[in-house]
Protein backbone atom coordinates (compact mmCIF):
# COMPACT_ATOMS: atom_id res chain seq x y z
CA UNK A 1 0.00 0.00 0.00
CA UNK A 2 0.90 3.47 -0.94
CA UNK A 3 2.55 5.73 2.12
CA UNK A 4 -0.05 7.22 4.36
CA UNK A 5 -1.95 10.52 2.84
CA UNK A 6 -1.08 12.88 6.22
CA UNK A 7 -3.92 15.80 7.05
CA UNK A 8 -4.08 18.75 9.03
CA UNK A 9 -7.47 20.09 10.31
CA UNK A 10 -8.67 23.75 11.25
CA UNK A 11 -11.87 24.12 12.61
CA UNK A 12 -13.13 21.57 15.10
CA UNK A 13 -16.97 22.27 15.85
CA UNK A 14 -19.68 20.08 14.58
CA UNK A 15 -18.57 19.16 10.88
CA UNK A 16 -14.47 18.90 11.93
CA UNK A 17 -15.51 16.80 15.07
CA UNK A 18 -17.77 14.75 12.64
CA UNK A 19 -14.50 14.25 10.01
CA UNK A 20 -12.62 13.15 12.86
CA UNK A 21 -15.45 10.86 14.25
CA UNK A 22 -15.78 9.25 10.90
CA UNK A 23 -11.96 8.59 10.09
CA UNK A 24 -11.89 7.08 13.25
CA UNK A 25 -14.59 4.82 12.90
CA UNK A 26 -14.12 3.95 9.55
CA UNK A 27 -10.37 3.64 9.15
CA UNK A 28 -9.86 -0.03 7.44
CA UNK A 29 -12.59 0.69 4.85
CA UNK A 30 -11.66 4.20 4.14
CA UNK A 31 -7.97 2.77 3.68
CA UNK A 32 -8.86 -0.01 1.36
CA UNK A 33 -11.09 2.79 -1.00
CA UNK A 34 -8.34 5.51 -0.92
CA UNK A 35 -5.44 2.61 -1.35
CA UNK A 36 -3.58 4.48 1.69
CA UNK A 37 -4.11 5.33 5.33
CA UNK A 38 -5.14 8.57 5.76
CA UNK A 39 -3.94 10.09 8.93
CA UNK A 40 -4.74 13.14 11.01
CA UNK A 41 -1.46 14.86 12.09
CA UNK A 42 -2.44 18.31 13.61
CA UNK A 43 -5.55 19.94 14.57
CA UNK A 44 -6.70 23.33 15.68
CA UNK A 45 -8.80 25.39 16.97
CA UNK A 46 -9.93 28.22 18.78
CA UNK A 47 -10.22 26.72 22.27
CA UNK A 48 -8.15 23.53 22.75
CA UNK A 49 -10.02 22.59 26.18
CA UNK A 50 -13.52 22.04 24.26
CA UNK A 51 -14.95 18.54 25.01
CA UNK A 52 -15.92 17.95 21.40
CA UNK A 53 -16.97 14.27 22.02
CA UNK A 54 -13.70 12.83 20.36
CA UNK A 55 -10.27 12.06 21.28
CA UNK A 56 -7.87 14.36 20.19
CA UNK A 57 -4.81 13.13 22.07
CA UNK A 58 -3.00 11.85 19.05
CA UNK A 59 -2.59 14.64 17.28
CA UNK A 60 -0.24 17.64 17.39
CA UNK A 61 -2.10 20.27 18.49
CA UNK A 62 -1.86 23.95 16.87
CA UNK A 63 -2.22 27.08 18.25
CA UNK A 64 -2.94 29.06 14.96
CA UNK A 65 -4.64 27.26 12.54
CA UNK A 66 -2.99 29.35 10.03
CA UNK A 67 0.34 27.32 10.74
CA UNK A 68 -0.95 24.15 9.39
CA UNK A 69 0.00 26.09 5.91
CA UNK A 70 3.37 25.21 6.33
CA UNK A 71 3.22 22.48 9.32
CA UNK A 72 5.84 19.58 7.97
CA UNK A 73 4.77 17.02 6.25
CA UNK A 74 0.95 17.60 5.14
CA UNK A 75 -0.38 16.47 2.24
CA UNK A 76 -3.56 18.46 2.74
CA UNK A 77 -5.36 21.21 5.34
CA UNK A 78 -8.76 20.50 6.34
CA UNK A 79 -10.40 24.13 6.36
CA UNK A 80 -13.43 23.90 8.43
CA UNK A 81 -13.13 27.60 10.23
CA UNK A 82 -15.75 29.40 7.71
CA UNK A 83 -16.25 32.91 6.78
CA UNK A 84 -15.39 34.58 3.07
CA UNK A 85 -11.89 36.52 5.16
CA UNK A 86 -9.92 36.26 7.93
CA UNK A 87 -8.19 33.24 9.09
CA UNK A 88 -9.86 30.80 6.84
CA UNK A 89 -9.05 33.02 4.01
CA UNK A 90 -5.11 33.27 4.83
CA UNK A 91 -4.99 29.61 5.78
CA UNK A 92 -6.24 28.28 2.31
CA UNK A 93 -4.33 30.86 0.50
CA UNK A 94 -1.06 29.96 2.13
CA UNK A 95 -1.80 26.30 1.62
CA UNK A 96 -2.25 25.97 -1.81
CA UNK A 97 1.17 28.61 -1.82
CA UNK A 98 2.76 25.76 -0.11
CA UNK A 99 1.32 23.42 -2.98
CA UNK A 100 -0.66 21.57 -0.22
CA UNK A 101 -4.05 20.26 -0.82
CA UNK A 102 -7.06 22.27 0.29
CA UNK A 103 -10.49 20.91 1.74
CA UNK A 104 -13.37 23.20 2.59
CA UNK A 105 -16.83 23.20 3.54
CA UNK A 106 -16.81 27.17 3.26
CA UNK A 107 -19.14 27.73 0.52
CA UNK A 108 -18.51 32.17 0.88
CA UNK A 109 -14.99 31.46 0.41
CA UNK A 110 -15.77 29.40 -2.67
CA UNK A 111 -18.03 32.13 -3.93
CA UNK A 112 -16.17 35.56 -3.09
CA UNK A 113 -12.53 33.81 -4.18
CA UNK A 114 -13.29 31.03 -5.96
CA UNK A 115 -11.61 32.15 -9.22
CA UNK A 116 -8.32 33.40 -7.49
CA UNK A 117 -8.14 30.30 -5.57
CA UNK A 118 -9.03 27.99 -8.11
CA UNK A 119 -6.18 29.88 -10.46
CA UNK A 120 -3.49 29.06 -7.00
CA UNK A 121 -4.24 25.35 -6.92
CA UNK A 122 -3.51 24.68 -10.63
CA UNK A 123 -0.11 27.33 -10.37
CA UNK A 124 0.89 24.73 -7.71
CA UNK A 125 -0.45 21.49 -8.97
CA UNK A 126 -2.78 20.78 -6.49
CA UNK A 127 -6.24 20.32 -5.52
CA UNK A 128 -9.13 22.87 -4.07
CA UNK A 129 -11.85 20.43 -3.32
CA UNK A 130 -14.88 21.35 -1.75
CA UNK A 131 -18.16 18.95 -2.26
CA UNK A 132 -19.03 19.96 1.48
CA UNK A 133 -19.64 23.69 0.69
CA UNK A 134 -22.75 22.88 -1.31
CA UNK A 135 -26.25 20.88 -0.21
CA UNK A 136 -24.43 19.02 2.72
CA UNK A 137 -24.41 15.29 1.97
CA UNK A 138 -25.52 15.56 -1.51
CA UNK A 139 -22.74 15.18 -4.12
CA UNK A 140 -23.83 17.60 -6.37
CA UNK A 141 -20.17 19.09 -6.76
CA UNK A 142 -19.12 15.45 -8.24
CA UNK A 143 -22.39 15.29 -10.05
CA UNK A 144 -21.92 18.34 -12.14
CA UNK A 145 -18.27 18.39 -12.54
CA UNK A 146 -18.68 14.43 -13.00
CA UNK A 147 -21.58 12.35 -13.80
CA UNK A 148 -23.52 15.56 -15.87
CA UNK A 149 -19.75 16.39 -17.46
CA UNK A 150 -21.04 15.29 -21.10
CA UNK A 151 -23.86 17.80 -20.91
CA UNK A 152 -24.93 21.03 -22.13
CA UNK A 153 -26.56 22.12 -18.34
CA UNK A 154 -29.54 24.31 -19.32
CA UNK A 155 -30.24 25.09 -15.12
CA UNK A 156 -29.63 24.27 -12.62
CA UNK A 157 -31.80 25.02 -9.27
CA UNK A 158 -33.42 23.79 -6.03
CA UNK A 159 -33.95 24.13 -2.44
CA UNK A 160 -30.27 25.07 -0.97
CA UNK A 161 -30.91 26.02 2.63
CA UNK A 162 -32.44 23.30 5.21
CA UNK A 163 -33.17 25.74 7.76
CA UNK A 164 -35.24 28.09 5.43
CA UNK A 165 -36.92 24.60 4.75
CA UNK A 166 -37.63 23.58 7.84
CA UNK A 167 -39.82 26.33 8.96
CA UNK A 168 -41.37 27.18 5.52
CA UNK A 169 -42.63 23.04 6.52
CA UNK A 170 -43.08 23.77 10.17
CA UNK A 171 -45.67 27.17 9.45
CA UNK A 172 -47.33 25.04 6.64
CA UNK A 173 -48.00 22.10 8.80
CA UNK A 174 -48.57 24.25 12.45
CA UNK A 175 -50.12 27.12 10.96
CA UNK A 176 -47.74 29.26 12.95
CA UNK A 177 -45.80 32.59 12.41
CA UNK A 178 -42.85 32.83 11.10
CA UNK A 179 -41.00 34.03 14.30
CA UNK A 180 -42.37 31.42 16.24
CA UNK A 181 -40.94 28.68 14.34
CA UNK A 182 -37.48 30.05 13.86
CA UNK A 183 -37.49 30.01 17.49
CA UNK A 184 -38.10 26.88 17.26
CA UNK A 185 -35.27 26.26 14.81
CA UNK A 186 -32.71 27.76 17.12
CA UNK A 187 -33.76 25.34 19.78
CA UNK A 188 -33.21 22.53 17.39
CA UNK A 189 -29.77 23.82 16.66
CA UNK A 190 -30.98 23.99 12.58
CA UNK A 191 -30.74 27.71 12.84
CA UNK A 192 -28.15 29.65 14.16
CA UNK A 193 -28.12 32.15 17.38
CA UNK A 194 -27.75 34.92 14.09
CA UNK A 195 -30.24 33.33 11.52
CA UNK A 196 -29.53 36.47 9.33
CA UNK A 197 -27.43 34.25 6.69
CA UNK A 198 -29.70 31.42 6.20
CA UNK A 199 -32.98 33.46 6.73
CA UNK A 200 -32.21 36.39 4.21
CA UNK A 201 -31.26 34.06 1.27
CA UNK A 202 -27.18 34.49 1.28
CA UNK A 203 -26.45 30.83 2.37
CA UNK A 204 -28.21 29.73 -0.46
CA UNK A 205 -26.98 32.10 -2.80
CA UNK A 206 -23.06 31.34 -1.64
CA UNK A 207 -24.38 27.98 -3.04
CA UNK A 208 -25.96 29.10 -6.24
CA UNK A 209 -22.93 31.12 -7.10
CA UNK A 210 -20.89 27.82 -7.01
CA UNK A 211 -23.32 25.68 -9.06
CA UNK A 212 -23.86 28.29 -11.51
CA UNK A 213 -20.02 28.91 -11.78
CA UNK A 214 -19.69 24.84 -12.74
CA UNK A 215 -23.23 24.61 -14.75
CA UNK A 216 -21.90 27.38 -17.34
CA UNK A 217 -18.33 27.62 -17.29
CA UNK A 218 -17.98 30.98 -15.62
CA UNK A 219 -16.34 32.87 -13.05
CA UNK A 220 -18.13 32.97 -9.59
CA UNK A 221 -19.16 36.90 -9.54
CA UNK A 222 -21.28 36.65 -5.89
CA UNK A 223 -21.60 40.53 -6.42
CA UNK A 224 -23.89 39.78 -9.23
CA UNK A 225 -26.31 37.93 -7.24
CA UNK A 226 -26.36 40.59 -5.20
CA UNK A 227 -27.32 43.17 -7.43
CA UNK A 228 -31.09 44.23 -7.98
CA UNK A 229 -32.72 42.60 -5.34
CA UNK A 230 -31.53 39.01 -7.13
CA UNK A 231 -31.50 37.47 -3.32
CA UNK A 232 -34.56 37.47 -1.00
CA UNK A 233 -35.06 35.43 1.88
CA UNK A 234 -38.35 34.38 3.53
CA UNK A 235 -38.95 37.01 6.30
CA UNK A 236 -41.46 38.60 4.63
CA UNK A 237 -43.22 34.89 4.23
CA UNK A 238 -46.20 34.69 6.54
CA UNK A 239 -48.78 32.15 8.15
CA UNK A 240 -51.62 33.39 5.68
CA UNK A 241 -49.37 33.18 2.48
CA UNK A 242 -48.38 30.04 2.97
CA UNK A 243 -52.67 28.84 3.53
CA UNK A 244 -53.57 30.82 0.48
CA UNK A 245 -50.66 28.89 -1.73
CA UNK A 246 -51.53 25.60 -0.30
CA UNK A 247 -55.52 26.67 -1.25
CA UNK A 248 -54.07 26.90 -4.67
CA UNK A 249 -52.00 23.80 -4.94
CA UNK A 250 -48.96 24.91 -4.26
CA UNK A 251 -45.62 25.14 -1.24
CA UNK A 252 -43.62 27.98 -1.01
CA UNK A 253 -40.05 26.86 -1.06
CA UNK A 254 -36.62 29.22 -1.10
CA UNK A 255 -35.30 28.32 -4.10
CA UNK A 256 -31.38 29.33 -6.03
CA UNK A 257 -32.42 29.37 -9.53
CA UNK A 258 -29.84 29.62 -12.70
CA UNK A 259 -30.83 29.45 -16.10
CA UNK A 260 -29.80 30.15 -19.57
CA UNK A 261 -31.86 32.33 -21.70
CA UNK A 262 -30.20 33.02 -25.13
CA UNK A 263 -26.54 32.50 -24.46
CA UNK A 264 -26.77 34.58 -21.13
CA UNK A 265 -27.75 33.90 -17.27
CA UNK A 266 -30.30 34.03 -15.39
CA UNK A 267 -30.04 33.60 -11.20
CA UNK A 268 -32.07 34.80 -8.30
CA UNK A 269 -32.45 33.04 -4.82
CA UNK A 270 -36.00 34.15 -3.78
CA UNK A 271 -39.09 32.56 -2.24
CA UNK A 272 -41.47 31.23 -4.63
CA UNK A 273 -44.38 29.04 -5.23
CA UNK A 274 -43.83 25.07 -6.70
CA UNK A 275 -47.15 23.16 -7.25
CA UNK A 276 -47.74 20.14 -4.08
CA UNK A 277 -47.72 17.61 -6.68
CA UNK A 278 -44.00 18.17 -7.77
CA UNK A 279 -40.91 16.53 -6.54
CA UNK A 280 -39.93 20.13 -5.38
CA UNK A 281 -43.11 20.26 -3.34
CA UNK A 282 -42.54 16.93 -1.93
CA UNK A 283 -39.26 18.19 -0.01
CA UNK A 284 -40.12 19.13 3.16
CA UNK A 285 -38.11 19.67 6.78
CA UNK A 286 -34.35 19.94 6.59
CA UNK A 287 -34.00 18.16 3.20
CA UNK A 288 -32.22 19.99 0.05
CA UNK A 289 -33.06 19.17 -3.57
CA UNK A 290 -30.95 19.71 -6.57
CA UNK A 291 -32.40 19.95 -10.35
CA UNK A 292 -30.12 19.50 -13.32
CA UNK A 293 -31.35 20.55 -16.64
CA UNK A 294 -29.08 18.84 -19.52
CA UNK A 295 -29.89 18.57 -23.20
CA UNK A 296 -29.04 14.95 -22.97
CA UNK A 297 -29.70 14.14 -19.70
CA UNK A 298 -32.47 15.85 -19.25
CA UNK A 299 -33.89 16.39 -15.92
CA UNK A 300 -32.25 14.83 -12.76
CA UNK A 301 -32.91 14.97 -8.98
CA UNK A 302 -30.37 14.85 -6.08
CA UNK A 303 -32.08 15.06 -2.68
CA UNK A 304 -30.95 14.72 1.10
CA UNK A 305 -30.15 16.46 4.26
CA UNK A 306 -28.31 19.47 3.23
CA UNK A 307 -26.36 20.07 6.93
CA UNK A 308 -25.45 18.79 10.21
CA UNK A 309 -22.32 17.21 11.32
CA UNK A 310 -23.05 13.37 9.51
CA UNK A 311 -24.24 14.94 6.06
CA UNK A 312 -21.02 17.42 6.23
CA UNK A 313 -18.09 15.69 7.41
CA UNK A 314 -19.38 12.90 5.01
CA UNK A 315 -18.79 14.82 1.94
CA UNK A 316 -15.19 16.32 3.62
CA UNK A 317 -14.34 12.99 3.52
CA UNK A 318 -15.42 12.33 -0.03
CA UNK A 319 -13.60 14.83 -1.08
CA UNK A 320 -10.03 13.53 1.45
CA UNK A 321 -10.53 10.46 -0.11
CA UNK A 322 -10.62 11.46 -3.70
CA UNK A 323 -7.03 13.55 -3.24
CA UNK A 324 -5.80 10.56 -1.44
CA UNK A 325 -6.63 7.89 -4.30
CA UNK A 326 -4.54 10.72 -6.40
CA UNK A 327 -8.27 12.03 -8.42
CA UNK A 328 -7.55 15.90 -9.85
CA UNK A 329 -10.32 17.67 -11.57
CA UNK A 330 -10.34 21.57 -12.22
CA UNK A 331 -11.94 23.13 -9.29
CA UNK A 332 -15.10 24.40 -11.45
CA UNK A 333 -14.39 21.33 -14.09
CA UNK A 334 -12.96 23.46 -16.47
CA UNK A 335 -9.35 25.30 -15.50
CA UNK A 336 -9.60 27.90 -14.45
CA UNK A 337 -7.81 30.13 -17.21
CA UNK A 338 -10.95 29.25 -19.63
CA UNK A 339 -13.85 30.57 -17.08
CA UNK A 340 -15.86 33.39 -18.76
CA UNK A 341 -17.04 36.33 -17.46
CA UNK A 342 -20.61 35.86 -17.43
CA UNK A 343 -23.32 37.96 -19.24
CA UNK A 344 -26.16 38.36 -17.10
CA UNK A 345 -29.82 38.46 -17.79
CA UNK A 346 -31.98 41.51 -17.29
CA UNK A 347 -34.35 40.01 -14.53
CA UNK A 348 -36.60 43.02 -15.84
CA UNK A 349 -37.36 41.08 -18.86
CA UNK A 350 -38.07 37.42 -17.40
CA UNK A 351 -41.57 36.49 -17.44
CA UNK A 352 -43.61 34.58 -14.78
CA UNK A 353 -46.77 33.92 -13.31
CA UNK A 354 -46.79 35.54 -10.24
CA UNK A 355 -48.71 35.68 -6.59
CA UNK A 356 -49.94 38.99 -5.46
CA UNK A 357 -51.13 40.05 -1.93
CA UNK A 358 -52.22 43.16 -0.70
CA UNK A 359 -53.54 44.60 2.56
CA UNK A 360 -56.13 47.07 2.14
CA UNK A 361 -59.10 49.23 3.54
CA UNK A 362 -62.13 47.50 2.53
CA UNK A 363 -64.36 50.26 0.70
CA UNK A 364 -66.09 50.52 -2.39
CA UNK A 365 -63.89 51.17 -5.45
CA UNK A 366 -59.96 49.01 -4.07
CA UNK A 367 -60.22 46.41 -6.67
CA UNK A 368 -61.09 48.58 -9.55
CA UNK A 369 -58.04 50.43 -8.23
CA UNK A 370 -55.90 47.84 -8.03
CA UNK A 371 -57.23 45.61 -11.41
CA UNK A 372 -56.72 49.19 -13.23
CA UNK A 373 -52.45 49.54 -12.03
CA UNK A 374 -52.52 46.11 -13.32
CA UNK A 375 -54.00 46.50 -16.38
CA UNK A 376 -51.74 50.11 -17.11
CA UNK A 377 -48.56 47.58 -16.79
CA UNK A 378 -50.08 44.60 -19.28
CA UNK A 379 -50.59 42.37 -16.67
CA UNK A 380 -53.36 39.92 -16.83
CA UNK A 381 -55.44 38.42 -13.92
CA UNK A 382 -55.62 35.30 -13.50
CA UNK A 383 -57.87 34.85 -10.31
CA UNK A 384 -58.52 37.68 -7.63
CA UNK A 385 -60.36 37.48 -4.67
CA UNK A 386 -60.98 39.68 -1.46
CA UNK A 387 -60.60 37.59 2.01
CA UNK A 388 -63.28 38.76 3.94
CA UNK A 389 -65.33 41.50 4.51
CA UNK A 390 -65.17 43.97 7.45
CA UNK A 391 -65.81 47.86 5.68
CA UNK A 392 -63.67 50.21 7.19
CA UNK A 393 -60.70 48.03 7.94
CA UNK A 394 -57.80 46.21 6.52
CA UNK A 395 -58.59 42.72 4.49
CA UNK A 396 -56.17 41.13 2.23
CA UNK A 397 -56.50 40.57 -1.05
CA UNK A 398 -54.92 37.85 -3.00
CA UNK A 399 -54.12 37.53 -7.06
CA UNK A 400 -52.92 34.68 -9.52
CA UNK A 401 -51.90 36.54 -12.67
CA UNK A 402 -51.12 35.24 -15.77
CA UNK A 403 -47.57 35.64 -17.39
CA UNK A 404 -46.25 38.76 -17.00
CA UNK A 405 -42.84 40.74 -17.40
CA UNK A 406 -41.26 41.10 -13.83
CA UNK A 407 -40.17 45.15 -14.70
CA UNK A 408 -43.67 45.86 -15.33
CA UNK A 409 -45.02 43.90 -12.10
CA UNK A 410 -42.83 45.38 -10.07
CA UNK A 411 -43.88 48.95 -11.17
CA UNK A 412 -46.99 47.38 -10.59
CA UNK A 413 -46.71 46.85 -7.55
CA UNK A 414 -44.61 50.26 -5.87
CA UNK A 415 -47.36 51.46 -7.71
CA UNK A 416 -50.51 50.23 -5.32
CA UNK A 417 -48.12 50.02 -2.19
CA UNK A 418 -49.05 54.29 -3.14
CA UNK A 419 -52.89 53.87 -2.95
CA UNK A 420 -54.24 55.50 -0.07
CA UNK A 421 -56.41 52.21 0.49
CA UNK A 422 -52.86 49.77 0.81
CA UNK A 423 -52.19 49.21 4.52
CA UNK A 424 -49.20 47.27 4.29
CA UNK A 425 -46.24 46.51 2.28
CA UNK A 426 -47.61 43.71 -0.45
CA UNK A 427 -46.57 40.61 -0.80
CA UNK A 428 -45.05 39.46 -3.94
CA UNK A 429 -43.82 35.95 -5.86
CA UNK A 430 -43.07 33.88 -8.72
CA UNK A 431 -44.35 30.97 -9.65
CA UNK A 432 -42.32 28.43 -10.82
CA UNK A 433 -44.12 25.56 -12.54
CA UNK A 434 -40.95 23.04 -11.84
Amino acid sequence: MNKPFKIGIAGLGTVGAGVVKILTKHADVISSRAGRDIEIIAVSARNKDVDRGVDLSGFYWVDDARDLANYDGLDAVIELIGGDSGIAAELVSSALDNSRHVVTANKALVAHHGYALAKKAEDNGVSLAYEAAVAGGIPIIKSMREGFAANEINAVYGILNGTCNYILTVMRESGRGFDEVLKDAQDLGYAEADPAFDIEGVDAAHKLCILTSIAFGVKPDFDALQNDGKIQGITKVNASDIAYATEFGYRIKLLGIARSIDGKIMQMVEPCLVPVSSPMGGVEDVYNAVYVDGDFVETSLLTGKGAGEGPTASSVVADIIDLARGFDIPTFGIEADKLKDASWVNMGETSSRYYLRFSVIDKAGVIADISSILKGQNISIESLSQRGHDEGRSVPIVIISHESKHAEMIKAVSLIKELESCTDNPCLMRIEEL
